[in-house]
């Protein structure tokens, strides 16, 4: 949970740092500019919000690793959800009001993850978790989506060495096997989920890997 509050801290400073220009980048996201990245991560702090406020009394069904629904089609940017993100963002009209929305909503998210008791058990997505393991799954949400946010702004800071790491954990998990050592934790993530295609080399050294690859969560 400790991981979760310095990941989300790590990219909401992140964001608020962001110069206006910055807003009308791409960003790692199929078809997403960056400030409809930032309008999604305003959806996934109400996520939060009302997945802590939301308990549940039977067994959990789902842990860090499970939480995630795995596809291997890459996301084209043109469904419903990802064209209204887009219409969404467009409405906020100047950054500076996507940045208060997404700052207010970010904090209480934030307030919400620190006073929560890890072994609450919490539903969300017709799931149950312990309120510890939802927040787990969080951080490599975070940590893709602040690859995201810095994917085409090199003199934004990226995500924290140790959350690259849990989250390349998970990902490992989540795909039963893990990415070769030659692999940066960055580069794990970034090949592993069809962020970026595996160069021959690479591709050479995942093996039979390959051929699974990418890991879409959602």
């Amino acid at each position: 949970m400790d991981l979760f509050s310095r990941s989300w801290t790590a990219l909401r400073t992140a964001v608020a740092e962001l110069p206006d220009e910055h807003f009308a980048q791409p960003s790692g996201c199929t078809g997403w500019l960056v400030r409809d990245l930032v309008c999604h991560l305003i959806i996934d702090a109400q996520d939060v919000l009302i997945t802590l406020v939301t308990p549940a009394d039977t067994e959990p069904t789902r842990d860090a690793v499970t939480y995630w629904e795995v596809a291997s089609t890459l996301p084209t940017g043109d469904d419903p959800f990802a064209t209204l993100i887009v219409r969404l963002a467009a409405a906020y009209e100047e950054p500076r009001m996507l940045k208060f929305h997404f700052g207010d909503v970010a904090s209480a998210a934030g307030r919400a993850a620190e006073l929560a008791d890890p072994a609450l058990r919490v539903g969300t997505r017709d799931e149950v978790l312990t309120a510890g393991d939802y927040l787990r799954a969080y951080v490599l949400e975070w940590t893709l989506h602040h690859l995201d946010l810095v994917a085409h702004l090199p003199d934004v800071a990226g995500p924290s060495a140790e959350a690259l790491a849990q989250s390349r954990d998970v990902l490992e998990k989540i795909a039963g096997a893990a990415f070769p050592a030659s692999f940066s934790d960055k580069d794990a993530l970034l090949v592993g989920t069809g962020r970026r295609a595996p160069t021959d080399a690479e591709k050479v050294q995942l093996g039979e890997l390959a051929a699974r690859l990418p890991f879409v969560v959602g």
